[in-house]
């Protein structure tokens, strides 16, 4: 399975609670942190729920 890395480029003051959450579970807690998770179905679609407010690319 494919791995990708995502990075929080936005904040998450002002937002709803629900994308305050999946940040968290995530385990994006501040602004540039960096994280790796596996490509599965439900990554991607936590990563699709706060998508403006990451930045998200595949690693090799």
């Amino acid at each position: 399975m494919t791995k990708i890395r995502v990075t929080q480029v936005k904040s998450k003051i002002r937002r709803p609670q629900n994308q305050k959450r999946t940040l968290d579970a995530l385990g994006l807690r501040k602004m540039n942190q960096v994280v790796e998770h596996e490509a599965t179905p439900s990554i991607i679609g936590m990563v699709n729920t706060v998508s403006h407010l990451v930045s998200v690319e595949e690693i090799k």
